[in-house]
């Protein structure tokens, strides 16, 4: 058992380093666009259709809505360094254009510092949605939760469909970041072991 590990862990030296980065950068750079176009539409549909409406559950958050922008520019971010893994694969697998070493591992370090991020902003931005769906959910009648509640300030305030699928969007954002960072690691790892562009790779020599 412990053989078998050790052998999927330590990769052979013959393998080549480019082909592993060109593979799971279009894995990760497609699994990006396709997580990443639910947030974004989601975000269109309130630009569009929910702009000079009255404030629902959200209103008045604007550190969540800050996050939750800067959470989009980073898993752009991640989806662009994911497609840079493929272009880094082509000069990897040509000896004139090769980078060193170093400069390998730097990319995969940048990649693997860019999706931890990304999880920490989703995972901070989904403590504050479910907080205040907390809230207003303790706010409410015992009896249960009308879909729109007037305040004694006569505003009103409600919890609709949407609430439900932004809390279901960052985590799929996060799932996605989360896959970027395994693949981001496993790239790491094997910038640190022998191939077939780097034989000595790991090497104290």
């Amino acid at each position: 058992m412990l053989q078998t590990i050790r052998k999927i862990l330590r990769p052979s030296a013959s393998d080549s380093l480019a082909r592993i980065f060109a593979r799971l950068g279009w894995i990760g750079f497609w699994i990006q666009i396709a997580i990443g176009a639910v947030p974004l539409a989601l975000v269109l549909y309130t630009i569009m259709f929910s702009a000079g409406r009255t404030a629902g559950t959200r209103g008045g958050f604007l550190f969540v809505e800050y996050l939750t922008i800067i959470g989009l520019v980073v898993l752009a971010f991640t989806t662009i360094w994911s497609y840079r893994y493929t272009r880094l694969a082509e000069k990897i697998a040509d000896p004139l254009q090769r980078p060193t070493e170093f400069a390998v591992q730097r990319v995969a370090w940048t990649g693997v510092a860019a999706s931890v991020l990304g999880i920490v902003l989703s995972m901070l931005v989904m403590l504050f949605e479910v907080l205040q769906l907390l809230l207003y959910f303790l706010r409410a009648p015992q009896a249960g939760v009308p879909v729109i509640q007037t305040t004694a300030t006569a505003q009103a305030s409600w919890i609709s469909a949407a609430d439900v699928i932004n809390v279901m969007a960052l985590m799929m954002t996060m799932s996605g970041e989360f896959i970027v960072l395994i693949f981001s690691l496993w790239l790491l790892f094997r910038t640190t072991m022998p191939s077939a562009e780097f034989p000595h790779a790991g090497s104290d020599e």
